[in-house]
């Protein structure tokens, strides 16, 4: 029976080129979104860009152009990737569209005018790049607990969303829907972070300050905190379609937005007294060596130049396969190729070139008619495809993609052991007719999983449906593939699908000349600061944080105590036995009332911190000189 599905990407932050993280996002939700139009359902994907704050005013200022302008051009980069990857989004939502803006400042005054927001005056330190504010006790020497930069002290007048009155509402909804936060490890997460008080959301920045957003309804000085704008384009886009979509079925998020998602936003639907979506499910982040990417380490994957390499559906594929939803996953591109050749080239592509060479040989190169026998064989594709494909849905429903790549995949090397038990190669003389039949069999099967990976790899898969005849896999009810295949249709004798691809290793870029390194500083400066390697014995969150981890580390002869700010980009239990590089000779220093014996080295990737670790294992307390 059909029903209604509506699935979101993130909106993504427009000052940000398009990366992996964004791709995996966008092309699991175009998968799912395609797996239920399949399976009759009335569909609608939502994809968009978030453009108002502070950071894109900024950044338009330094590129010399108007936010619009720059929002204009960046929002470009993003549809042409979404176009290379075959996103089949329904609809693209801009926050600076009037669609969007009179829909937010609806919400505003709606809850202006029930006393859900309320007017005061907060000082406290500011930080930029967060766009948010600090208290006295959550700065670290002046700056940002959680992007390390410097943050200014300001004190002005703000509206504020009473976010805090709907604390253990929200805790009882999260119980009572174990589907409302996904996965569990995630719903654990938020359930935790809702053991301190919720305090109440600032949802506002004057406009002598920041001009970039939406103006608030009752007040035209101030515009509305970005995530307050931004959050609301899941109901604001089909609303203006005029389309009863709400609520979303689920809203596919990176763990990083977590709590903006699973407490910021179902607290402000409920006080709008508008539903809350059914699944908010967190994906994993995609790794290089165990280490999150990042520009600064030069292991950024850029997804575009994989697609002009690889193809859209190998990419798509790969993604697809190698991660399962809601936990990391490490990308390689030795680990897409070899995927590619041994279950794209090697399983399925040589099953479709091997079966079109077979049906020339034995059948005139025509798709052989489906005749019955006194055996009841003829039932065979169906029965062996029914119980598959009911399989198959179970694990999407169940958000399981990669379980069901899992039996798809069996299932290809099921119609290649059909072949070579069958081997018509051997029958084809002594038994033509069951020959014949054998082969309409296995196309049969192929047909059926071209049908089911037909979402993961639209292209491709689409180009073997319509070589058997089937011209539009969303005309033909999942039941009924193997049924499908016209008798009698000619097929082409030669097609390479996958064909096998052979990884060319880059070339390691030349070190470049000391001479032109800036700011160089002397050997006697440098040997003042000592460095050594420590592994981490244990890793859990901070009390009444967000923001950082307590670690504690072995060096060798010593253990000590660390407080890092990296738990918004990593996950306690990812971090336990892996070794780590630290300052060790500084001065215990206090972060939130918690002592800090030394400082954890990491890259800083545009605020974001990617920690530095050694290639090889080496021995705790060993000193970097």
């Amino acid at each position: 029976m059909s029903g209604k599905f509506y699935i979101t990407t993130p909106i993504y932050y427009v000052n940000a080129e398009p990366h992996l993280g964004h791709a995996y996002s966008s092309v699991i939700a175009d998968v799912f979104a395609r797996y239920h139009r399949l399976f009759g359902d009335d569909t609608f994907f939502l994809t968009g860009t978030d453009e108002h704050g502070q950071k894109v005013a900024e950044a338009a200022a330094e590129a010399g152009r108007t936010p619009l302008a720059h929002c204009d051009l960046m929002v470009q980069r993003y549809k042409n990737v979404w176009e290379k990857l075959n996103i089949g989004n329904d609809d693209f939502i801009r926050t600076t569209e009037e669609r969007h803006s009179v829909r937010v400042q609806e919400i505003l005054q709606r809850l202006w005018d029930a006393g859900e927001i309320y007017e005061d005056e907060y000082e406290g330190w500011y930080c930029v790049p967060e766009e948010r504010f600090w208290t006295e006790k959550d700065i670290s020497q002046g700056n940002c607990p959680s992007c390390g930069r410097e943050v200014t002290r300001l004190t002005e007048k703000n509206y504020f969303f009473r976010m805090g009155k709907y604390q253990d509402w929200l805790i009882n909804h999260i119980k009572q829907n174990p589907r409302f936060i996904l996965p569990e490890t995630r719903r654990n997460e938020i359930l935790g972070f809702l053991n301190q008080p919720l305090g109440d959301l600032c949802i506002s920045r004057p406009v002598e300050r920041l001009s970039w957003g939406i103006p608030l309804p009752f007040n035209d000085k101030f515009v509305v905190y970005v995530w307050f704008d931004a959050l609301f384009n899941y109901y604001t886009a089909p609303q203006s379609r005029g389309e009863d979509w709400w609520p979303a079925s689920v809203h596919l998020i990176g763990k990083d937005i977590l709590t903006t998602h699973c407490v910021y936003w179902p607290t402000m639907l409920k006080a709008a007294d508008l539903e809350l979506p059914e699944t908010i499910f967190a994906t994993g982040w995609w790794l290089f060596n165990q280490v999150k990417m990042s520009k600064s380490l030069g292991n950024v994957v850029e997804p575009l130049a994989m697609v002009d390499k690889y193809g859209a559906d190998a990419f798509r594929f790969f993604l697809c396969r190698e991660m399962s939803l809601g936990q990391d996953a490490s990308f390689s591109e030795e680990a897409l190729v070899k995927r590619y050749n041994s279950e794209l080239a090697n399983d399925l592509g040589n099953l479709y070139s091997r079966l079109l060479k077979l049906v020339h040989t034995y059948c005139e190169g025509k798709i052989p008619s489906r005749e019955s026998n006194e055996n009841g064989k003829e039932k065979r594709g169906i029965d062996i495809a029914r119980p598959f494909l009911a399989s198959a849905r179970l694990h999407i429903d169940e958000f399981e993609l990669n379980s069901a790549l899992n039996i798809h995949m069996a299932y290809v090397r099921g119609i290649n052991k059909f072949v070579e038990d069958t081997a018509p190669w051997k029958t084809g003389k002594t038994d033509p007719e069951g020959t014949r039949y054998n082969l309409r069999i296995a196309l049969e099967d192929l047909a059926t999983a071209a049908y089911s990976l037909w979402p993961i790899m639209p292209d491709k898969m689409g180009e073997i449906l319509r070589t058997l005849g089937i011209e539009d896999p969303l005309n033909i009810p999942e039941d009924t593939v193997a049924m499908s295949l016209p008798d009698g249709y000619a097929i082409p004798e030669k097609a390479a699908l996958f064909p096998r691809i052979k990884l060319e290793i880059p070339k390691v870029p030349e070190t470049p000349d000391i001479k032109s390194v800036d700011n160089l500083v002397s050997i006697d400066d440098f040997r003042k600061t000592k460095i050594q390697i420590a592994k981490i014995l244990s890793a859990s969150p901070a009390p009444k944080s967000d923001k950082l981890l307590i670690l504690e580390v072995d060096l060798g002869d010593e253990k000590r105590q660390l407080v890092a700010g990296i738990a918004e980009h990593y996950q306690p239990e990812t971090l336990i036995g892996k070794s780590v590089v630290i300052v060790t000779n500084l001065k215990p220093a206090k972060i939130r009332g918690i002592e800090s014996n030394g400082m954890l080295l990491a890259a800083d990737d545009n605020g974001k911190p990617v920690i530095i670790v050694p290639d090889d294992e080496t021995t705790p307390g060993s000193v970097i000189s």
